[in-house]
């Protein structure tokens, strides 16, 4: 079940387990240390794909003036490898065209994602950068 709730609506219980993945995937498996709870998380959209009541895959929404931002986008380990990254990402774009319609989507995305992602629409719009030591380019999708 895909849900979107703000920062504040979330449980405890539901804040917790997006906290632990993210910081599961983000610090720990890639072993990057860098401050992954930040001032953002007051003011997103969580993107949480759920069964039986347990996170699987995930994804944050930011709002910006002139376009809209998501990331952190993670599959929970031992739900790997069954399209849960398609879906995701999937319900995360229509969420942002329902919700902001018309407002291009730009993300920063590991370079090894690139044709992942384009195969949404994205166009890369920068060189590959490094970002907390992993390759990254920025990628825009237009409407």
């Amino acid at each position: 079940m895909i849900t979107v709730k703000s920062t504040n609506e979330l449980t405890p219980k539901e804040l917790i387990d997006i906290l632990k993945a993210r910081v599961a995937v983000f610090v720990v498996e890639q072993n990057c240390p860098y401050q992954e709870v930040d001032a953002d998380d007051y003011n997103v959209l969580h993107v949480c794909l759920t069964e039986n009541g347990e996170l699987e895959a995930y994804t944050r929404i930011i709002e910006e003036a002139d376009k809209i931002h998501f990331g952190r986008v993670l599959v929970v380990e031992k739900y790997r490898k069954q399209g849960l990254g398609e879906k995701i990402v999937g319900a995360t774009i229509d969420e942002i065209k329902k919700r902001f319609p018309g407002k291009p989507i730009q993300i920063q995305a590991q370079a090894y994602l690139q044709k992942f992602y384009g195969s949404f629409g994205f166009k890369p719009i920068s060189d590959v950068y490094l970002e907390d030591n992993i390759p990254h380019l920025d990628m825009l999708m237009e409407f």
